[in-house]
């Protein structure tokens, strides 16, 4: 438990810095992103070969420290190829549509509370809005503009498949990450990251909505097209995905850096929201100076790490879904459990502020029916795959008989039966007409 302390920022803290001040937070986030992503690569590339028994990037620089650094250098000065049939401005643009909104949702993801920078009292904090949470889903939405683009200019059948299969991947998780998000905003009473932040002083929201929680997590994966959920980027049918024209070039690390600052926008979204943001765990809370000055950063900074390294042991953990199984998730699963959840929050929240126990009633009922409704869709999903497995065995069958021989056209059946239109056969033997 930790006390209300004047150094939390408030909405009213925000644009009052100078614009010099502005700039330098803008830096060190930039920094501290672009170091992210050198050192997040290595370190998911160490901890999977750990997992897997074997050691990793071990030859650049000490414990393999400059790998990453040695595989940027290589692909920006590789050769930039521009296929003959794409879209050029297209093309070139698509890299930079991904990587910028990354960068934009990061900032307003609340690092620390109030400190002294260079002499003034400002938010460790870019920037925040009365809708905050709002825009990131706008920027979280935007990039996916980048990848159908990516997909559309290349000019090529897979790319293109891939990139569709990413608007439809985004359009379904959004809508249910946007709804785990709602008993958060009921609890708040506010869309701001740091009021947010500052609402979680006493419990985190990870274990007040819990259920809200888990959706989120698994919204996240489908969000950051992370492993189960990585199907823009199926190697087996789809060559390469939506990047499939893209050489190993400047573009393709660009690319490859907007899906990791996603990845870590989506860490710092679950820290911020759900997991207490920038303030201590308990019983480090209990020591009075844990949330002032500079100590909260290391506290968002451990919770930054775990979280990042959760989506690295389900990577690799866990194999690619099919793609008709991820959509089914989303709309099927996530959707209804998410609206359930939100009428049991809104119902105990009014008998909380209002003292209307009615609405409690009207809340299970309406539990109820969109349980029931969850449970039929998730029968029909089974009896569909029955279906489809039915008529998979018959095609099955009917190729196994087509193949055998035919004579004009109709099937033959094998010679050696021993019974042919009911007429018993016998040997003949030999020498007789």
């Amino acid at each position: 438990m930790t006390h209300v302390l004047a150094a939390d920022p408030t909405l009213a803290d925000f644009g009052k810095d100078p614009l010099w001040i502005s700039i330098i937070k803008a830096v060190m986030l930039f920094v501290f992103l672009m170091l992210g992503v050198l050192f997040g690569v290595w370190f998911e590339r160490k901890l999977i070969s750990r997992m897997q028994n074997r050691y990793g990037p071990n030859r650049a620089g000490k414990f393999g420290l400059l790998q990453s650094v040695a595989d940027g250098l290589k692909m920006g000065l590789k050769e930039d190829l521009f296929p003959r049939t794409v879209d050029k401005i297209l093309y070139l643009l698509a890299p930079i549509i991904m990587v910028v909104p990354a960068f934009l949702a990061f900032s307003i993801v609340p690092i620390g509370p109030m400190v002294n920078l260079f002499g003034v009292q400002t938010p460790l904090q870019l920037v925040d809005l009365p809708v905050a949470v709002l825009f990131m889903l706008a920027m979280g939405a935007i990039s996916v503009y980048g990848v159908v683009l990516a997909g559309w200019s290349s000019r090529s059948p897979y790319a293109l498949l891939g990139g569709l299969r990413s608007a439809a991947q985004v359009v379904s998780y959004e809508i249910a990450m946007g709804l785990s998000f709602v008993g958060i905003f009921l609890f708040a009473g506010t869309l701001s990251t740091s009021e947010i932040v500052k609402a979680q002083e006493q419990t985190w929201y990870a274990v007040l909505l819990i259920p809200s929680f888990l959706v989120y997590v698994v919204c996240m994966f489908g969000e950051a097209a992370r492993i189960p959920f990585d199907l823009p980027e199926g190697e087996g049918e789809l060559v390469g995905g939506f990047q499939t024209e893209y050489s190993s070039s400047l573009k393709f690390a660009l690319i490859m850096m907007g899906e990791y600052l996603h990845t870590f926008t989506a860490s710092g979204i679950a820290v911020t929201l759900f997991l207490g943001g920038w303030r201590a765990p308990w019983p480090i809370s209990l020591w009075e100076g844990a949330n002032q000055g500079w100590w909260p950063v290391l506290w968002f900074f451990i919770k930054f790490v775990l979280t990042f390294c959760f989506i690295v042991w389900v990577r690799a953990s866990l194999p690619r879904v099919r793609y008709d199984q991820l959509m089914s998730l989303g709309w099927k699963v996530l959707i209804p459990v998410n609206l359930a959840w939100i009428l049991v929050v809104a119902a105990v929240r009014n008998v909380v502020v209002n003292g209307d126990r009615s609405a409690v009633a009207w809340g299970l009922g309406a539990v109820i029916v969109i349980g029931a409704i969850a449970i039929w869709l998730r029968f029909d999903t089974v009896n569909q795959r029955r279906r489809e497995a039915k008529k998979a065995q018959v095609e099955a069958e009917f190729e196994e008989l087509s193949s055998e021989p035919a004579a004009g056209g109709f099937p033959v059946p094998p010679l050696d039966l021993p019974h042919y239109h009911g007429v018993q056969h016998k040997e003949i033997p030999s020498g007789t007409n």
